[in-house]
């Protein structure tokens, strides 16, 4: 497990680099001149560039390792942001979003991918899908806070040059310690584990339902919305602050349920499920302007994060049965894509007609309505496999 520790450590790293930017990017390219819809469009593009690398990361992972694209993906994000830092025309800046949404499309089929092939072992999978989740939540617990803190204090221009840097210096330590796991022996372990029953193997070898994927579009919309919104109540160094904040409320939700450890021994597909109800009705809650404290439904939006994470991925690895985890994941990272271009832009356009959270809690409540219809496609297959 020595590679797990070494690529949460990375993980940890980097996504305190990337989250960092959440409550800053905002205000810099309002400070270039931005208008709100070119703001959502900039946010939109990051997200769709993420497609073209999300289908090269699903067959390259499987081929090639997970090494050689994290690698990159950390190296690119961190070069992009040293000429980032010097910007001047907001379409300087959304070219160089969109690029750095390419790059860093395969981050995550890469690390989930290498994750999941640690073991084979269900219990293990899930506590590790478990700790990529924390680790994200932990990193993201100071890092905006941390980013809009920088800001404050040595401007953009230096704020992105650090960043970057701190990425390129993590790429260069993941080309050191990280080690792919050898397919080989992964086929070996999940070919063993096929001769114990080949019954569940004819099960699991079922195709994973695409409807699954309507949950991760989804979470992601919304998320993207969150993501809008928040930097647009205030855009000076001391409302920056309190956008920081408020991010780092969302992420410690997350890392409470996240640390509820008893939550794996609930089934992905309920935790998926009722995570996705109640995240819902809580975009709703703030939407209808709910007279509670925003700080405290942004928590609950944490908390209801913090089932929903590793949910997710379990619920992909139980579908799959244990093979192409990098199309797998890459399909799931194309899913999250896809929500979190449509979210910023849909906000972007609508917001001074329609809440932008209203377009969050339809989203979830559509996903909802339709994930059960999953359970039974998937129930259906297993009778017909069992049966032949």
């Amino acid at each position: 497990m020595k590679t797990a520790v070494w690529l949460y450590l990375f993980l940890f790293v980097a996504f305190f680099d990337l989250h960092a930017q959440y409550p800053i990017l905002t205000p810099f390219a309002i400070s270039l001149g931005a208008a709100p819809s070119f703001i959502g469009l900039m946010m939109g593009m990051y997200s769709i560039t993420h497609l073209p690398g999300n289908i090269i990361a699903g067959y390259g992972v499987d081929r090639l390792g997970s090494r050689l694209f994290i690698v990159f993906s950390l190296m690119g994000a961190g070069v992009i942001l040293l000429f980032q830092s010097q910007v001047t025309d907001p379409w300087q800046l959304l070219l160089l979003r969109s690029i750095s949404g390419f790059v860093l499309a395969f981050l995550s089929p890469a690390c989930l991918a290498l994750l999941a092939k640690l073991t084979t072992n269900r219990a293990e999978q899930g506590k590790l899908m478990a700790g990529n989740g924390f680790v994200h939540t932990l990193a993201t617990v100071v890092s905006p806070a941390a980013g809009a803190y920088m800001v404050a204090k040595i401007g953009f221009t230096t704020a992105f040059y650090l960043l970057g840097w701190v990425l390129i210096a993590t790429s260069i330590c993941a080309l050191i310690f990280i080690r792919d796991i050898k397919a080989a022996a992964v086929e070996a372990q999940q070919e063993n584990n096929n001769n114990k029953s080949k019954i569940v193997t004819r099960i699991e070898a079922a195709p994973i339902p695409w409807l699954v994927f309507i949950l991760p579009i989804a979470t992601s919309c919304a998320q993207g919305i969150l993501s809008f919104e928040l930097p647009l109540m205030s855009s000076t160094k001391e409302g920056m602050m309190t956008t920081g904040l408020l991010f780092s409320v969302v992420s410690i939700g997350a890392l409470i349920t996240l640390s509820m450890l008893f939550l794996n021994r609930i089934p992905a597909f309920h935790r998926t499920l009722w995570g996705s109800l109640i995240l819902a009705l809580i975009y709703f809650l703030i939407a209808a302007g709910t007279p509670l404290p925003f700080a405290l439904m942004l928590l609950f939006v944490g908390m209801a994060k913090g089932i929903i994470i590793p949910a997710i991925p379990m619920l992909l690895i139980e579908l799959s049965g244990g093979a192409r985890y990098g199309r797998t994941f890459s399909v799931l990272a194309i899913a999250y894509s896809i929500g979190a271009f449509i979210g910023p832009l849909l906000a972007g356009q609508l917001r001074d007609n329609l809440s932008p959270y209203y377009i969050a809690f339809l989203a979830l409540m559509i996903a909802v309505m339709v994930l059960p219809f999953h359970s039974r496609r998937h129930y259906t297959s297993r009778t017909h496999f069992s049966q032949n």
